[in-house]
């Protein structure tokens, strides 16, 4: 592989003119210059961007560490800060946890090591990052969670709205009828998961009833979560005429055990998922689902942090962006009383 050295010989002018010329770092005379990304063009040669984040104390890099990279809601999210970091200059590489803070901290451990200019991070369960991320911040590194929070998190973040989506969502299914409605949460450590709930249960107040305890199930943000927790609340009586899944992957876990239960959707049960996946319009039927875009969760969140490697210096920012309702067949009004 070529070097700077190689270049300096094919081009026929120091290892400094050729430093310049790479870096931009001093004004090179414009015959050089043209000489040297000729010699460049030729050798094939790549800068290291270590090496260069050695010299600058970091690099072109952005880290992203998400949660769950089989969850098809966060490689939008991905894709959002990517297209924004690569129109900028940055680079994005992906860390995953599987949901595991030990597996989270050894990311954010070993990243240090390669100079990053910034992290995005969507936090693990039971996350607290405010240690790592002020040594990052110490360091000049910026810092954005999205989608939800660490534990007393005071830095940069971008979230949907979810208490809101939550609450429209509840209150579109008490206008089409329901009353015995249930919900299956996603882990209650989680502030999206939390937010959802309070928004199902603001709306449960306005309507002046009462769910009972069973009636809100919760587990983890996938299909098998929902499917086991689905067959719990359609063996009560009196069995709910709707049920709102913490997320779409959760209503997919629903859907399979209504059917599975030999009953039907709407016609016996209706679902109201949350994030409005793509696959929401191929289930059957359709799903009705709190719309939000991870795709502007990532793009919120790396204009964020650009700005900050730039030298932003306001307070630590947390835009909170709105949701909308997207409804599909899977919702309609009850026929019974939801009785088994």
């Amino acid at each position: 592989m070529a070097n700077m050295k190689d270049i300096a010989k094919i081009a026929r002018v120091s290892l400094g003119t050729v430093s310049h010329v790479l870096n931009n770092s001093a004004n090179v005379r414009p015959h050089l210059r043209e000489r040297v990304l000729d010699a460049v063009q030729k050798a094939g040669y790549q800068p290291s961007q270590l090496a260069r984040g050695l010299r600058r104390d970091k690099t072109n890099v952005i880290g992203m560490i998400i949660p769950d990279i089989t969850n098809p809601f966060f490689p939008g999210v991905v894709r959002g800060a990517e297209d924004t970091a690569f129109a900028n200059g940055y680079r994005l590489i992906l860390c995953n946890t599987d949901n595991d803070h030990a597996k989270e901290l050894a990311h954010l451990k070993e990243l240090q090591t390669y100079l990053p200019a910034g992290l995005i991070v969507i936090p693990s369960n039971f996350s607290d990052l405010t240690a790592q991320a002020e040594c990052y911040r110490k360091a000049g590194t910026g810092v954005v969670c999205v989608d939800r929070l660490p534990r007393n998190w005071a830095g940069d973040s971008v979230t949907a709205d979810n208490q809101e989506g939550a609450l429209e969502a509840t209150r579109y299914l008490l206008q089409v009828g329901h009353r015995e409605l249930a919900m299956i949460v996603g882990p209650q450590h989680l502030t999206n998961a939390k937010d959802r709930l309070n928004g199902f249960r603001k709306a449960i107040r306005e309507a002046k009833l009462h769910v009972k305890p069973e009636y809100i199930q919760e587990t983890s943000f996938d299909k098998n979560g929902g499917y086991t927790k689905a067959l719990i609340l359609l063996r009560l009586i009196p069995r709910p005429t709707a049920i709102f899944a913490g997320n779409d992957m959760i209503a997919l876990g629903v859907l399979r055990a209504i059917r599975e239960s030999g009953l039907r959707c709407p016609e016996d049960v209706s679902v109201m998922g949350f994030d409005d996946l793509d696959i929401a319009e191929l289930t059957s039927p359709p799903l009705s689902s709190v719309s939000q875009s991870g795709y502007q969760l990532g793009t919120t969140a790396a204009h964020i942090l650009i700005g900050r490697l730039h030298g932003d210096k306001n307070p630590a920012r947390h835009i909170v962006l709105k949701t909308s309702l997207s409804i599909r067949n899977s919702v309609a009004a009850p026929t019974d009383m939801g009785v088994s």
